[in-house]
């Protein structure tokens, strides 16, 4: 079995609520933008993933974003960089069909597909420097991470850290349809309509839907998500998809960072202790909101505790890190 534990995370005064902790910093954080280092990886389907890394020659860890994320979300080129001031090399996984350049099969990414995670860390594994040392997911991407780490029998990734994890995905679906959560659903519903229209610009859609006329995750998820990606609709993906249910058979060193008041979530989709594979530590604020976990004294002066914590949990989980002279 493994531990929850509380987390010491305690919001800013001027940032209380868990909305104001998840728009902030989408809205007020400087992104930077690093010299990285462009891969591609050719999947045995056709397909292709791309990476973006960093540079140094210290433990490789490998970064996966969230929906319809990339090196633009609020948290990723912040963590690459601060990744490689810590002595890491940052290598940040674009998702099938996230990069600049369209997917060649009409299928996508989805929070359920770990065989691209699996072949991208078994090509990765054949490098000298062997497999990441350790792997970051958020929101979609950690339960894609948490997925691929519970069905594995022997994962090729030494440690993990999960961020704001959607545990079950009709929770998820049912959540962002109430109250102000609703936001969110439809910001990210029209990113996800103008990836596919982008996607499917020079080629047939190969789908008979009227793409405006979908106004919920429910209807997106049964009309194209499902019959795009190989399952028979909407409940069969979420309860194909959900990494709740792999959890129990997760060995590897793998921390969580979650908060109770995340606004993609039921605070009952939180996972109990019993759930918990004997490598997870579940470390769970009362507030944080959904990839935020703010604190400072000032709006001027925004502290980004997530980072700072998932560089501490590298230290506690992974491999020691390179010095830098």
């Amino acid at each position: 079995m493994g531990l929850i534990t509380r987390s010491t995370f305690r919001p800013a005064w001027w940032l209380p609520g868990a909305h104001l902790q998840t728009l902030w910093p989408s809205l007020s954080r400087p992104r930077p933008r690093p010299d990285l280092a462009r891969r591609r990886i050719e999947l045995t389907d056709g397909d292709f993933i791309d990476l973006a890394i960093g540079h140094g020659a210290g433990p490789r860890v490998l970064v996966i974003h969230g929906l319809e994320g990339g090196l633009e979300s609020h948290y990723a080129a912040t963590l690459v960089a601060r990744l490689e001031h810590e002595g890491y090399q940052p290598i940040f996984m674009f998702l099938r069909g996230c990069s600049e350049e369209a997917n060649r099969l009409d299928r996508a990414y989805h929070s359920g597909a770990t065989e691209d995670l699996a072949e991208v860390l078994t090509v990765l594994a054949g490098d000298p420097q062997g497999p990441p040392a350790a792997a970051i997911g958020f929101s979609l991407g950690a339960n894609l991470l948490l997925k691929y780490l519970g069905e594995t029998e022997q994962p090729t990734v030494g440690s993990a850290i999960a961020v704001s994890v959607p545990f079950v995905l009709r929770d998820a679906m049912l959540r962002l349809d109430i109250g102000f959560s609703k936001i969110y659903r439809r910001y990210l519903l029209g990113k996800l309509k103008v990836s596919l229209r982008r996607k499917f610009a020079g080629r047939r859609f190969p789908l008979d839907v009227d793409l405006d006329a979908i106004r919920d995750f429910n209807a997106f998820d049964d009309r194209v998500t499902a019959p795009l990606n190989g399952f028979e609709g909407v409940f069969d993906y979420y309860s194909r998809a959900s990494c709740r249910q792999y959890l129990p058979s997760i060995r590897t060193p793998t921390l969580i960072i979650q908060a109770v008041d995340d606004p993609f979530m039921f605070p009952t989709t939180v996972p109990w202790a019993h759930e918990l594979g004997p490598g997870i530590t579940l470390e769970l604020a009362d507030h944080g909101g959904h990839v935020g976990f703010i604190d400072g004294p000032w709006p001027w002066r925004a502290h980004y505790w997530l980072e700072d914590r998932i560089i501490q949990g590298l230290s506690e989980t992974g491999p020691p890190r390179r010095v830098m002279g």
